[in-house]
Order: structure tokens, then sequence, then C-alpha cells
């Protein structure tokens, strides 16, 4: 592998002619990148910018107060990744609410929530669901299993977004666009390259599929720059083994049955046209905000005051220009999402990038 990577550094070094920005979407991507020192290696001129690829960042502050809501209701039992127990909302995080009394469980995935409600008919089970295409097709499936056992005391609050919508809001905005993307390739594996290839025509932007090991992640640069500069602009595969162009069908259908597009307000972006996911009306009945009458909150601040997570997750600044970061701002006592989750952008700073 090192060969290999030494093989990448030296193509890179003679293929950047001018500067370029290229932009990784999976906060997965992010992590290794920092974990791997990779941007140190990279030519000069060449630019990484870190984008809104970390699921649990982006949930809006108005889904957590209404976890946060339902994890306190008598009855009710919240079952929730991990991630998500420190995200802040403006009424507290689910940490807090646990600490509280409210019944909160943390899970692997939403099949275990379902055996838990198997076993547990006399409590009311939600499960926060949260990710991108990765994560819903197995959400669909916990669904479908629930309905097929007759659990009727499970169901879903819906947080899953959806990744071409929001560079397709990134690509319109005036500041910050960058000029290639890492698409996310766990997201590709699920999707396929459509998308990507619609987005890459209509503006003008290459994008290459890239995976996270240091090889994968150097290819995928590489392609991205080779395109650049010879005025090409195309999606491209630099993660074959996993990724295939019609993606995973089995999974596209299941989240077809399930889930139908919705504009959703991306957490430190604004509002995305088309970047969330609902249930369909036939499965509304699973649907825990419409079960419970969860109200939205009005909507304020996405973060405490001061915090530029927002800026983060745009790319516009690095986690370490941020004034409160590793002060006032740490994994233990967060201002922002993204210094919470595993694959945000100043977590890895704070583990990797502190000096």
């Amino acid at each position: 592998m090192q060969e290999e990577v030494q093989q990448l550094l030296e193509e890179l070094r003679h293929a950047v002619t001018r500067p370029w920005a290229v932009m990784e979407v999976c906060g997965g991507q992010t992590h290794a990148i920092a974990s791997l020192g990779l941007e140190e290696l990279l030519p000069p001129g060449l630019r990484l910018i870190h984008g809104p690829g970390c699921p649990v960042c982006v949930t809006a502050v108005d889904l957590i107060d209404q976890a946060v809501e339902l994890s306190l209701r008598p009855g009710v039992v919240l079952c929730s990744y991990g991630d998500m127990m420190r995200v802040p909302g403006s009424r507290g995080d689910l940490f807090s609410a646990k600490a509280r009394g409210g019944e909160v469980l943390l899970m692997y995935s939403p099949l275990e929530a379902v055996s838990f409600a198997g076993s547990h008919p006399e409590a009311e089970v939600v499960f926060f669901a949260v990710g991108f295409e990765t994560t819903a097709p197995a959400t669909a499936l916990a669904m479908q299993q629930a309905r097929a056992l007759g659990y009727s005391n499970f169901s879903v609050l819906c947080a899953h977004v959806q990744v071409p919508p929001a560079l397709e809001w990134l690509m319109d905005q005036d500041e910050g666009r960058p000029d290639a993307f890492l698409a996310p390739g766990h997201v590709c594996a699920i999707t396929g390259e459509g998308d990507y290839g619609r987005l890459a025509a209509r503006y003008r932007t290459p994008m290459v599929v890239t995976g996270f090991e240091a090889p994968d992640l150097l290819r995928g640069i590489l392609m991205c720059v080779r395109q650049l500069e010879n005025g090409e602009c195309a999606v491209r595969n630099a993660y074959g083994r996993y990724v295939k162009p019609e993606g995973n069908r089995a999974a596209q259908e299941r989240m077809k049955e399930v889930f139908e597009p919705e504009d959703r307000h991306w957490r430190g972006l604004g509002l995305i046209p088309g970047g969330g996911m609902k249930l369909r009306r036939e499965w509304e009945g699973m649907d825990a905000a419409l079960r419970f009458g969860c109200g939205k909150s009005a909507h304020g601040a996405d973060e405490a005051s001061g915090c530029l997570a927002g800026q983060v997750l745009r790319g516009l600044i690095r986690p370490a220009e941020c004034p409160f970061f590793g002060t006032s701002c740490t994994p233990l006592a967060p201002m922002g999402a993204p210094m919470v989750s595993g694959e945000g952008a100043c977590a890895a700073y704070y583990r990797y990038k502190r000096s």
C-alpha cells in the first residue's frame, strides 16, 4: 500500500498545474483524511474542503427536540444510535433527557428496536431513524418486519436525508463552491452513480465516487484533478470494488416502498428541496411524529450563539478557525453538532489535528 500511495502522490504532483479545491462529501472520508494526514502530503495549490456529509451533524434541531420530547413521555422508549446522544437541540440533548428520567436506549440497528418492541409489548418503542441513503434501507426493512410481525407498538421518527439535493444546493450558492467532489462511496453503493452523473453534467463539475483508505482517497482526488485539468466534467468511479453503476437495486426498492422525498431543513445549511425522506402515506401509521402529535418548535438558531458549525459544514472555514474550537467547544461539551459525531469535521480535527 505504501508504494501505491507514493506513486499516487507523485502522479498528483505532476497533474496539478493550477489551484483547485476538491470537496470530500462524506464525514467518514474527512476522518480518514485527517487520521492519515493526507492533506499535508498534497501538492501546493490543491486544497481539500470538508463538506456536509455527516447525517448526525445536519439533523434538524426540530427533530432533536421531538426525540427529546418523546423520550420523556410516559410509556415511550426512544431507541437511537449512540452518535445522537449528545447532539444539542433547543431543549437539551438525549443524554440530558435520559438523566432527567427519559427512556433512551442505544441501538446499533433498527432491527434491535423491532426485537425490543416484540419483547416489550407494553411499551411504545420509537426508533430515531437518522442517516443518509446508506442506513435508510435498514429502517425500511425494520418497518416492514414490524408490520409483518404485528408489532403495533413500533414506530419511527424519520430524520433520513438524501445527499444529491444537498450537493445541488451547495453548487447553487455563490460562496464556497468547490471545483470538484469526492462522492460518498457508501451512499453510492446503495444509490449508484446516476444522480451524481446528472449533477456533474448540469453544473459542469467533476464527481468521483471514492472510498476511505489512503489509496482510494488519493485515486479519487487524482481522478478529479485530471478531469479539471482537461476541462472534463463527468462522474467517475474510484471505488469500483464496492460500488456498481446501478447501485443496490434491492435496497433501492425497499427505500422506494417506504419513503418518498420531502423538503428538509439541514442543520447549518437551510431548507434543502427534496433533501429529506418522509414515510409514504401507506406507512404513516408508523410515523411517531404523527402518532404522538409532536409539535414542531419555532425554528430558531441551529447552534449556540457564536458557533460557526454552519460555515464548517459548508466548507467555508476549517474547524480550527472557529474561536471556540477546543476551548468552549469540545466533544464532551459541544456547542455544535460537528463536534459530537464520529463523522463530524470538528471532532476529526479535535482528535487528529490539535496542535
